[in-house]
């Protein structure tokens, strides 16, 4: 072999091709990376029509100010080792024999969860619950058991709970 011919290597195994588009494969393999992860674990909590929830704003004010008329509010324990959920209505007359406790995820809709409660004693309702609760989550209380029918229940109570803190809550109405 003549000393003066120089060896070439193919390019993928050159130096300066790597140093020069090495960090840069890197940044494009990482930017995929985190637009698929922001795909998957996108927020579900923003809205796409803020007309009907504005209108469903108003329904539920209604609500809320019948169930401060009647003077109710109610106090939510869950049991969790049990699984199940405890309900005691306070001040009310004339409270129908189920009632619906919708359990809704802050952050993930598709943890949302509805419980209907069959009425134990006067005031007194109880469940179980289809999947173990954990971290925070916003109750509201109503006494229809359709579910699709939420939004046009006579009252409703609501409020929120952090398990981290407490298995015991207070609903009430929102309006003073």
């Amino acid at each position: 072999m003549n000393p003066a011919v120089e060896l070439i290597l193919p390019w993928y195994r050159q130096f300066w091709f790597w140093f020069v588009f090495g960090p840069l494969i890197f940044i494009i393999v990482l930017c995929v990376f985190t637009v698929s992860l922001a795909f998957r674990y996108s927020d579900d909590v923003v809205t796409d029509n803020y007309y009907k929830d504005g209108l469903m704003i108003n329904q539920t004010l209604k609500q809320d100010e019948r169930a401060l008329a009647l003077g109710l509010t109610a106090t939510v324990k869950f049991d969790t080792a049990a699984g199940e959920v405890f309900v005691s209505m306070h001040h009310g007359k004339d409270l129908p024999k189920q009632i619906t406790l919708f359990m809704d995820h802050p952050v993930k809709k598709t943890k949302d969860q509805y419980v209907v409660l069959q009425q134990m004693a006067d005031g007194e309702y109880r469940a179980d619950l289809t999947s173990p609760p954990e971290f925070s989550w916003y109750l509201v209380l109503v006494p229809e058991v359709d579910v699709s029918k939420r939004t046009k229940a006579e009252w409703l109570l609501s409020g929120d709970i952090n398990f981290a803190k407490s298995s015991e809550a207070i609903l009430q109405p929102r309006v003073k």
